[in-house]
């Protein structure tokens, strides 16, 4: 079973448990990590002969398209993840339709690849959105991969499929959740921080559990998880900061045996074969 392997390329500044502390006009002020710590993930799929997606922010293509042009170079699929990281239930519909199209343009453009895919910042596409998923069909995605089917402070759909879904009736545009396990009757998170903060055993259980029934598993995680020399936000709540900073030394090894364990690929490559099982 091909499981989907995808980062959220943003950078240390741009997540959302920063973001009511790190005021956004003064990005381009901060320090730049990202180009350095996406390259270091390209080496560690290289190593483990992993293809991937890289949900990309178009505010992060606009000012490194040369990183796009490595990404899809080496094989990797390009896909979005809006502009700059702003959630979807903050935007009406047509702000959406604007944040999609500008990203796309840029995330082209730098990598000379077609973007079919979308992922909303911080899961943000759930039942307070209804006309996300018709705005993306519109638009001519094949896929989303922004529903995190679980119940978080942050985020969260939990009424929502764990498994592949068309959320757009007559469309043949597909939603791929992210993977949780599901335990005792609850759903666990199991990617990004939750895979980083938890024993790593959780997450290999959950793609045994998910490939038990015949299903892809859709894992994810961001570059600055493997960056412990990144700045600290020390005037961010205490909890953000435990959330963020919290066992980044031990990803990069956790990554490998995750990869060495499973198979894994490109999203829109399981796309596909879960649009074929609904045909």
């Amino acid at each position: 079973m091909q499981n989907a392997m995808s980062v959220d390329i943003e950078d240390w500044f741009q997540v959302g448990a920063f973001e009511t502390v790190i005021d956004r006009n003064g990005w381009d002020g901060l320090e730049h990590r990202v180009e350095a710590n996406s390259d270091a993930v390209l080496s560690l799929f290289d190593d483990a002969g992993v293809k991937a997606t890289f949900f990309t922010l178009g505010w992060v293509a606009e000012r490194y398209p040369a990183l796009m042009r490595r990404i899809a170079d080496a094989g990797h699929e390009v896909a979005s993840h809006g502009w700059d990281h702003a959630r979807v239930f903050t935007m009406t519909p047509e702000q959406f339709r604007a944040d999609i199209a500008r990203a796309r343009k840029v995330l082209e453009d730098a990598s000379g690849t077609a973007v079919t895919g979308y992922r909303a910042p911080s899961f943000s596409i759930d039942k307070r959105t209804p006309w996300a998923h018709e705005i993306l069909a519109e638009e001519g995605y094949a896929y989303s991969s922004s529903v995190a089917p679980v119940k978080h402070d942050h985020y969260g759909w939990p009424e929502a499929s764990r498994f592949a879904f068309r959320p757009v009736a007559g469309a043949p545009l597909i939603e791929l959740p992210v993977t949780v396990a599901e335990v005792a009757g609850r759903k666990l998170a199991t990617g990004g921080g939750f895979f980083r903060l938890f024993p790593g055993a959780l997450t290999h259980w959950a793609v045994k559990q998910v490939n038990g029934q015949d299903r892809p598993a859709i894992f994810y995680f961001h570059p600055w998880e493997i960056d412990a020399a990144q700045p600290r936000v020390v005037h961010a709540p205490l909890k953000s900061r435990l959330r963020h900073y919290s066992r980044i030394p031990a990803m990069a090894g956790k990554l490998r045996t995750l990869m060495r364990r499973h198979y894994w690929g490109r999203v829109d490559a399981v796309a596909a074969r879960e649009a074929e099982r609904m045909q």
